[in-house]
């Protein structure tokens, strides 16, 4: 069956929307912005993860990342990085969610959080070599006989990163319904407790898993 490149998109966006949907690291990241932040912080942690998903597709995209794929030693030195990152960013929020003061000062310093929470979302998928390994293995079945490998790659990372926008407004809306609540200080600390928990367990699980 002769594949268009509309038809390669579409069905893409499938496979795509699926692996967006599935609760992780960067539901949880906007989730916990959204609730501890604002809602700008949180898009903008939204911004840095898609950041972090275009880069992964543009570098599989141009067989980079095959490399990694084939070496089993730079794959695990990313995922130990990744894992490694996970587990102190969960550390971080559950020791800020028991020192009240400075959970507050950090709601004050809205400047640094936005850079904060950008590179939270670019960093930890940039040490998520799963994504890369997902590229790889997703862009020659939906790329088109006569396209560019490099192109439509590119195409395609773009298809992830607006269905991962749309995903983070759903998430961010959800999160200012409940916003009244949710902004408590004892929601806020059980939410960076919740969060720190969900992040910490992802980064066992990252180091644990194998290719």
């Amino acid at each position: 069956m002769f594949m268009t490149v509309t038809s390669a998109l579409l069905s893409f966006a499938a496979v795509a929307l699926l692996m967006t949907l599935v609760p992780g690291v960067d539901t949880a990241l906007i989730l916990r912005s959204a609730v501890v932040r604002s809602k700008s912080d949180a898009f903008v942690a939204a911004l840095g993860i898609c950041a972090g998903v275009f880069t992964w597709g543009a570098v599989a995209a141009a067989g980079a990342s095959a490399v990694l794929a084939a070496s089993q030693l730079a794959y695990q030195i990313l995922t130990y990085l990744g894992a490694a990152y996970l587990v102190f960013l969960g550390g971080q929020m559950i020791y800020r969610s028991l020192r009240h003061k400075e959970l507050e000062a950090a709601k004050v310093d809205v400047p640094a959080s936005k850079w904060r929470a950008f590179g939270t979302g670019l960093v930890t998928n940039l040490l998520n070599p799963k994504i890369g390994v997902f590229y790889i293995a997703v862009i020659p079945q939906f790329t088109p006989a006569d396209v560019n490998a490099l192109l439509m790659g590119v195409g395609l990372a773009a298809v992830h990163v607006v269905l991962t926008l749309m995903w983070a407004i759903v998430l961010i809306a959800g999160a200012s319904l409940a916003g009244k609540w949710l902004s408590t200080p004892r929601a806020v600390s059980w939410m960076d407790r919740i969060t720190g928990t969900v992040l910490i367990g992802f980064g066992v699980k990252v180091a644990l898993a194998r290719p």
